[in-house]
C-alpha cells in the first residue's frame, strides 16, 4: 500500500518506535451495542497493534465511550451481531477470562469517573492493586510502592494525601490514569484521558503512554483532538454513527478525503516543522462540497 492511501489497513507503518515483534494485539469483530431500539455499535470490528498507542476517533456521538466499555467487558457486546461479538488480546478470548484475571490484563480509565467513598488519593491508586493481592489482603509495602511510582509517573505524586473529593477535574483525570497504571496492565483503554487537562498537561499525559507502549503496553484511547492523535498515536481508527469508517496509520487516515465528510468541515493537512508529523487546520467558512 502506498504511502498516501486512506483505505484500512491491518498493519501500521510509520512512527513505531517499539519492536515489531511485540506478538498479537487487540482485535475485535462484529461489536454491536444498542439501546431503546437504536444501534449505537453497528457490526465495529478494530484492531490495535501491540505495544502500540491506537487512536480511537470521531464525531461527538459515534461511539468511542461505548466501544471502550464493551472491550473492556463493563457493557456486554448486544444486538443483532452481538452473539458473533468476539474480543481477544495477545491471541487470548477476553471475555472468556475471569473477572479478576481479567483486571490484571487491562484497565480502563472511563472519562468521568467518581467516588462518593472519603477515600485519600493514595487509597484510591491502591484500588488498582486489588487484582494483584490474596482475597482480603491488605496493602504491602510492594502495593504502595506501585502506587507511589504510578502517581509520579501521571504527575500526581503531590496529590497522594489529598482527600478525593477535593480534587479539580484535571487532577482527578490525573489520579485515575495513576489506578489504572497501578493494576500493571497489559492493554491500557483510556476514555478522553486528556479532558480537564491544560495544554502541559495533556502533552504530559501522551507522553506517558507513548512510555508505556515503548515498554510494551497496547494503549486504546479515545480522543477528541485530532491534533493531538495526529501529534502521538500510531495507528488510528475512525468511528461515525456507529462504525469503522477507517483504519490505519495516521498518515493514511487523518487526510482531507476522510476526515471532511465525517466532520464537516475543510480539512487541510500540513507537516510538523521538527516532528515530520501531519498538523491538521479547519475551516468552517468553506466547507466541503
Amino acid at each position: 500500500m502506498s504511502a498516501g492511501s486512506s483505505t484500512v489497513q491491518t498493519v501500521p507503518t510509520g512512527y513505531r518506535t517499539h519492536p515489531q515483534d511485540a506478538g498479537p494485539g487487540l482485535t475485535a469483530t462484529g461489536v454491536s451495542w444498542g439501546i431503546d431500539g437504536r444501534l449505537v455499535l453497528d457490526g465495529v470490528g478494530l484492531l490495535a497493534p501491540a505495544a502500540g498507542v491506537t487512536g480511537l476517533l470521531g464525531p461527538n456521538g459515534s461511539g468511542k465511550s461505548t466501544l471502550l466499555r464493551v472491550l473492556a467487558g463493563v457493557q456486554q457486546a448486544g444486538g443483532a451481531a452481538g452473539d458473533a461479538a468476539r474480543t481477544t488480546f495477545g491471541g487470548a478470548d477476553l471475555a472468556a477470562l475471569p473477572r479478576r484475571q481479567r483486571a490484571r490484563v487491562l484497565a480502563l480509565v472511563e472519562q468521568d469517573a467518581t467516588t462518593d467513598l472519603p477515600l485519600t488519593v493514595l487509597d484510591a491508586v491502591l484500588l488498582g492493586r486489588i487484582p494483584h493481592r490474596a482475597l482480603l489482603a491488605g496493602d504491602s509495602d510492594a502495593d504502595r510502592a506501585v502506587a507511589r511510582t504510578a502517581l509520579a509517573t501521571a504527575g500526581a505524586h503531590e496529590l497522594a494525601d489529598r482527600e478525593v473529593g477535593t480534587l479539580s477535574g484535571g487532577e482527578r483525570q490525573r489520579v485515575h490514569l495513576a489506578r489504572a497504571l497501578a493494576q500493571e496492565p497489559r492493554l491500557l483503554l483510556l476514555d478522553e484521558p486528556t479532558n480537564h487537562l491544560d495544554v502541559a498537561a495533556q502533552l504530559g499525559a501522551m507522553r506517558v503512554l507513548r512510555e508505556l507502549a515503548a515498554d510494551g503496553v497496547t494503549v486504546v484511547t479515545a480522543l477528541h483532538d485530532l491534533n493531538l492523535a495526529a501529534a502521538t498515536c500510531d495507528h488510528v481508527v475512525l468511528l461515525a454513527s456507529g462504525r469503522v469508517v477507517a483504519a490505519g496509520p495516521v498518515a493514511d487516515v487523518l487526510v482531507p478525503e476522510v476526515l471532511e465528510p465525517i466532520y464537516g468541515v475543510r480539512v487541510d493537512v500540513l507537516t510538523h516543522p521538527r516532528t515530520g508529523r501531519p498538523v491538521l487546520s479547519f475551516d468552517l467558512t468553506d466547507p466541503p462540497s
